[in-house]
């Protein structure tokens, strides 16, 4: 009798929504214990999804340049600029140990000009060719476009010089230059992608410049146009050559530069690394404002402030020209 009396009690409270023990001690279902689990632990999991979410969009800000410190052209910076690469950093070529300690203090100065402490820029550091003497990257920071499936724009300078000389016009003016056009341009956001690559060996050996452009026509991939830029201090104006592909460039320089040789490829010994990216099949157009330093030219004199200042600004007017449209 009292088995049957205490299986009704125990039907009627499950019925209830109820248990009841042996010695009649009631306690919730299961179920109540599951949601009350449930609830905390879904609001801790929606907690961190927001969060994550919040970080992300935060994180893709930074990288637009919404986030980014620019820096307008100036004679001031331009001129420290170029006198720390030829003061402070010196030679920069891996034939002797002096021009090793330039090409690290290049590379150096490019990261801390363009990273996180200055301009704002992440700093993409692709490995170049390995030498006995050391491995010196490829540097780029690039700016999101609007339409990030058009082709990008590059903009390129080699940040080593000729092996006995300190390398002013090849290529002190034109990191320079590229350096500040990377400030200019930190906070827009252009219609196509615009990156900026700093490139060792631009002024070595045939067999190191090739295989560099070839690390750097790995990593760019589809590229609207390579601006190729050097030798940026001798006057106000860009001259600008281009050939093939690179051609679409030359139409929209305007009142920025001059365009020499529109037509004409470079020859054989003649343009350097924008050369071998044009032999490569890439649409470089070579952006400076005198001819090639040739190999018996001293190279020693910085640029006078004012005129590298005008010709940057017109680089900078260009690219801004060239990435919105």
């Amino acid at each position: 009798m009292k088995g049957a009396l205490s299986g009704l009690a125990r039907a009627t409270a499950v019925a209830d929504g109820w248990r009841v023990t042996e010695d009649s001690e009631p306690r919730r279902d299961r179920r109540v214990f599951l949601l009350l689990w449930l609830l905390p632990l879904w609001l801790v999991v929606s907690s961190l999804v927001g969060l994550w979410i919040y970080l992300g969009r935060k994180s893709a800000d930074e990288d637009d340049g919404r986030m980014r410190f620019a820096t307008a052209v100036s004679e001031t910076g331009l001129r420290d600029d170029v006198g720390k690469l030829l003061g402070f950093v010196g030679e920069r070529h891996p034939a002797s140990p002096a021009g090793v300690q330039g090409l690290n203090r290049a590379a150096a100065m490019i990261e801390g000009s363009l990273g996180a402490g200055n301009a704002g820029y992440r700093v993409e550091r692709v490995a170049g060719p390995s030498l006995p003497a050391g491995r010196w990257p490829l540097l780029v920071v690039s700016v999101q476009g609007k339409e990030e499936d058009l082709p990008p724009l590059w903009v390129v300078a080699a940040y080593d010089a000729r092996a006995g000389s300190p390398g002013a016009e090849a290529n002190a003016s034109g990191v320079a230059s590229v350096l500040a056009a990377a400030q200019a341009n930190a906070s827009r956001l252009p219609a196509r992608p615009v990156s900026f690559a700093f490139l060792p060996h631009g002024y070595g050996s045939d067999e190191l410049r090739a295989e560099v452009a070839a690390i750097f026509q790995k990593r760019a991939g589809t590229a609207s146009v390579v601006l190729v830029v050097e030798s940026m201090g001798a006057g106000e104006k860009l001259l600008l050559s281009g050939s093939g592909e690179g051609r679409q460039v030359l139409g929209r320089v305007g009142d920025l530069g001059e365009v020499l040789d529109a037509d004409a490829a470079p020859a054989e010994g003649q343009g350097g690394l924008f050369r071998d990216l044009f032999s490569r099949g890439l649409p470089a157009v070579r952006v400076a404002t005198r001819p090639e330093v040739k190999g018996e030219e001293s190279d020693d004199t910085p640029p006078d402030p004012a005129l590298h200042a005008a010709a940057t600004a017109a680089l900078s007017a260009l690219i801004q020209r060239l990435s919105d449209s």
